[in-house]
């Protein structure tokens, strides 16, 4: 679609400049920002997530869609993928017509050299104030930081790649341990799949949690994953340690939560002494073996409580707390809410 295009359709094309006045009778403008090598489902997933808004509604009998989706780039021609696809962009950065309603700045590894392009971290800074919102998917975050967008700002990214955003731009409090995080205006997800994860929080903040859950529920995807707080990234490196009888021990007690799991019990599972098991599980994973126990045990406490109605001494008896007093001292330490707060705001019942 070309710039005609976009002039029929009755905007005005012009530098960002005025305050944004959306109109609600009219589809909510969502502009994707691409750049070489960038992950293919970091973009399509979260654009999924609108266009299956879009369809969500036609199906109701709503007339005009609830969202218009612009894919944009520093030139017009087809922007090479992670998989060898191709994307190709509606416009060029200087033809994005305003006002804009949420733009949001796909990841990759190409964020390197998107970050280096003075085109789009420009672009970036001079359309930032006149969005009503504006997000990254992973390491997106990586040219929002480097157009000064994240200054002073919490913010997350691809769990790997989180300590080289907190190195690189000292001045952006980085948040490992979250799915997406919130600041003010500013948006920012993890690695890939959990920018769907905020495509479904955004349509929740427009259009509610009932036609959320509706979109969630058509994709077959988690409405609220862990809760929609909590990030994987310390449980995926530990997932995959490297140390064949540390990842046999975790796989086994990630099916047992409910067994003695006490470092006595695991390290002889893996058939090693206390002190040899404890100095190996730490290394593998960067976590003593009693946390993660505890992250785990927390975890399916979180989706025992939005998948069913059982009660909390249920709960904590099948994750291995033993009492209702332990679940709710841990999970409230851990999440930052007590198990009833967090089933009355995340329970999919």
């Amino acid at each position: 679609m070309g710039a005609d295009v976009i002039a029929a359709k009755g905007r005005r094309r012009a530098r960002p400049g005025a305050p944004v006045y959306w109109r609600q009778d009219l589809p909510r403008r969502v502009v994707m920002v691409i750049f070489p090598d960038i992950t293919a489902l970091d973009t399509v997933g979260p654009l999924e997530v609108f266009a299956t808004a879009n369809l969500i509604s036609a199906s109701i009998g709503r007339e005009k869609p609830l969202y218009e989706i612009d894919v944009v780039a520093s030139h017009d021609q087809p922007v090479p993928t992670s998989i060898g696809l191709t994307v190709n962009p509606t416009c060029k950065l200087e033809e994005v017509a305003f006002p804009v309603d949420t733009l949001l700045v796909s990841g990759g590894l190409g964020q390197v050299a998107a970050c280096l392009d003075r085109r789009l971290t420009g672009f970036l800074r001079a359309a930032s104030p006149h969005a009503r919102r504006v997000g990254s998917i992973c390491t997106g975050a990586f040219p929002l930081a480097a157009a000064g967008l994240l200054d002073g700002r919490s913010a997350t990214t691809h769990w790997a790649l989180a300590k080289e955003l907190e190195r690189d731009y000292p001045k952006v409090t980085v948040e490992i341990d979250r799915i997406f995080v919130r600041d003010g205006k500013i948006y920012t997800s993890a690695g890939v799949t959990a920018g769907i994860d905020l495509a479904l929080a955004l349509i929740e903040e427009d259009h509610g949690r009932a036609f959320a859950l509706r979109c969630a529920r058509s994709m077959v995807v988690p409405f609220k994953r862990a809760g929609g707080q909590a990030q994987f990234s310390v449980q995926l490196q530990e997932q995959f340690a490297t140390t064949p009888a540390v990842q046999r021990v975790q796989e086994w007690a990630a099916e047992h939560l409910a067994d003695d799991l006490t470092v006595p019990a695991l390290s002889a599972r893996a058939g090693m002494s206390r002190r040899n098991f404890n100095r190996m599980f730490r290394q593998a994973t960067g976590a003593t073996p009693a946390e993660f126990v505890e992250r785990q045990r927390v975890d399916a406490a979180r989706r025992l409580l939005e998948s069913t109605d059982q009660r909390l001494e249920s709960v904590a008896v099948a994750c291995g707390f033993g009492s209702a007093d332990t679940l709710r001292r841990v999970f409230t330490r851990r999440v930052g809410a007590t198990p009833s707060q967090y089933r009355e705001r995340f329970s999919l019942g």
